[in-house]
Order: C-alpha cells, then structure tokens, then sequence
C-alpha cells in the first residue's frame, strides 16, 4: 500500500527533527569527551608537586676515599688524620696541635715533625707605626 502524501510529510518532519536532536546531541557528546581528554591530558602533565615541575634526581657520589699525606693546620681544617695523630704522640684535636706547632703547621707522612712554637724564634711585636691608617677623603673629591 502506498503512503499518503500526509504520511510522508509527517515522517519526514519527525525525522527532521530527530536529525536535528541527533545532531545536537552528537556535538554535546563530543565537547563532553575532549573536555574530558584534556583534564586527563593536563592531570598526567601535571607536577607531583604544587605546581612544580619534578626535579631531576641527582645522585651524587662520595669521592673515593684517598689516603692524605699531607695536613696543614689552618683555619679550613676539619678532622685531624691518624697519621698526624701517630706523629704528635696523641695530640687528636686541632686545638692541641695548633698550640703547640703554631697556626699553618705542615704535617707529611713519612717526614719530621714541624718545629713546634717553643722551637720557633720570637718575632718581633709590630709597632704602632707599622698599623694601617684610614683613607684621607677629600671634600672636593667626595661632591
């Protein structure tokens, strides 16, 4: 049986309009899913750390340990080595050691001991005339 011309523009006005809601809803889909897309996207980028970008692990490794032969004592020195230890007859610290060899006393294994301060010749107390002075300013120059 053959549709009346009524049937048809009545399909054809339903499937308009479903044509059109399948479309809208079609686009909706989509910007739903890319919206979607990016967060995943930007949470996967994104820093473990407020906002931070991660930094590079850096692994640092210790110096091999190498024997020390010589050991001054100065104003840098930390540990005193064994050796200088065994030299001094036991003095372990660096204040020990400063006081009785003097401030930049050099030890080297295998060598003599330094002189040791009472060894040393006295210097001689630095005058009052040796003492630096303050700069002259000029008030011609200072303008």
């Amino acid at each position: 049986m053959p549709k009346s011309s009524v049937a048809r523009s009545l399909d054809e006005i339903i499937a308009a309009a479903i044509g059109d809601v399948v479309a809208r809803t079609v686009a909706s889909i989509e910007r739903a899913i890319a919206t979607q897309v990016e967060l995943e996207v930007r949470a996967v980028a994104k820093p473990a750390r407020g906002g931070r970008r991660a930094a590079a692990v850096k692994r640092t490794r210790r110096a091999r340990p190498v024997e020390l032969t010589r050991w001054v004592a100065d104003k840098r020195a930390r540990r005193v080595p064994n050796f200088v230890i065994e030299l001094t007859g036991g003095l372990d610290t660096k204040k020990k050691i400063v006081a009785r060899f003097g401030e930049n006393a050099a030890f080297e294994q295998g060598k003599p001991l330094p002189a040791s301060v009472a060894q040393l010749p006295k210097a001689e107390p630095k005058s009052a005339a040796s003492k630096a002075k303050p700069p002259v300013v000029r008030k011609a120059a200072a303008k």
